[in-house]
């Protein structure tokens, strides 16, 4: 009897493949959503909302201004006529170049930048490395060197006015005891700088000596200990382990210490009023007074203009200077 027998063909394992399943993807529900969003907008308002007072002051003290320097700059502005203004284009930036005033001052502004700013430098790292050695008294000498700072500049601009009078100033009086005639200081044009310098100089080292005298205490001992097993002696171990480690710390300060000296304005207004024979005038000096004293404000926007683009070429300089000796 033959019967409906089916040849039954084996399984093979493509047989008992199943596809795997995708894996599941949780969705997250548009409840959850939305409620993230409007979690997300609420910080971001608070933030700009506890940022608002600092923006405002900011374009109102900063923005504001530089904006209106610029615009003043192409007009002939004069502050006691606010509302006759015309507008000359480049008229002013043509002038300046021809203004013996503005030549004179950005060169005196340029020696006092050339001479402070290695030489504040130099006395900063020379306190800080004093201090830095244990010493008797080192927190009264600390507080010495730094006291300067903390001070009012037009205080101590008034106080070495004082010190530097030709007849009864107390450095001539010292200058006396050891057989030094007289000197001039302020009221000569040879030395007029050089004494607001050295003025300078004094004043503003206390604030860069701190700032290396925390490099200092940064620097591992180790490295120390390891130069005195080699033998290295004191000026080998200030080459080849403190200055090394001192690197971008000076470079923040010279950066710094060049900005500042580019900005020189309270020390030749108090002391010297930018005299004598206009030695001691500043370029910022020369705007203000051009600004305020002569009430040329049109002229005097326009030199602010390309002095803020001559400080920012130098920083840009300088930081490229410095990107490539770390690159």
């Amino acid at each position: 009897m033959k019967g409906n027998s089916s040849s039954a063909k084996p399984l093979t394992d493509h047989d008992h493949y199943k596809a795997p399943s995708e894996p599941s993807i949780k969705k997250v529900p548009p409840k959850r959503k939305k409620r993230r969003r409007s979690q997300a907008f609420q910080e971001a308002v608070t933030g700009y909302f506890f940022l608002a007072p600092a923006l405002l002051l900011l374009g109102v003290f900063l923005l504001y201004p530089m904006g209106a320097a610029f615009y003043y700059s192409f007009t002939d502005f004069y502050i006691l006529k606010p509302d006759d203004i015309s507008f000359i284009g480049f008229e002013n930036f043509s002038y300046i170049w021809q203004d013996a005033q503005f030549r004179q001052a950005f060169w005196n502004t340029v020696y006092f930048s050339v001479i402070v700013v290695p030489v504040q430098l130099a006395v900063a790292l020379g306190l800080a490395l004093l201090i830095n050695k244990k010493l008797k008294f080192r927190v009264f000498f600390r507080t010495a060197f730094f006291s300067p700072v903390v001070m009012s500049l037009v205080v101590v601009s008034i106080l070495w006015t004082f010190m530097y009078n030709p007849n009864e100033g107390l450095i001539n009086q010292l200058l006396g005891l050891i057989g030094i005639s007289p000197q001039p200081f302020l009221t000569s044009p040879d030395q007029a700088m050089n004494s607001i310098i050295v003025m300078s100089v004094w004043q503003g080292a206390g604030f860069q000596m701190m700032i290396f005298l925390a490099g200092l205490q940064n620097i591992p001992n180790h490295l120390y200990e390891a130069a005195d097993i080699d033998g290295a002696s004191n000026w080998q171990k200030f080459l080849h382990v403190t200055l090394p480690g001192l690197k971008n710390i000076a470079l923040f300060i010279f950066i710094t210490i060049s900005i500042a000296a580019f900005k020189l304005l309270v020390q030749p207004m108090i002391m010297t009023q930018g005299g004598p024979l206009g030695s001691t005038k500043s370029l910022v000096y020369h705007i203000y007074e051009t600004g305020f004293n002569y009430r040329d404000v049109g002229y005097a926007s326009a030199m602010a203009v390309v002095f803020t683009l001559i400080v920012l070429t130098i920083t840009i300089i300088q930081r490229v200077l410095i990107r490539e000796e770390r690159g």
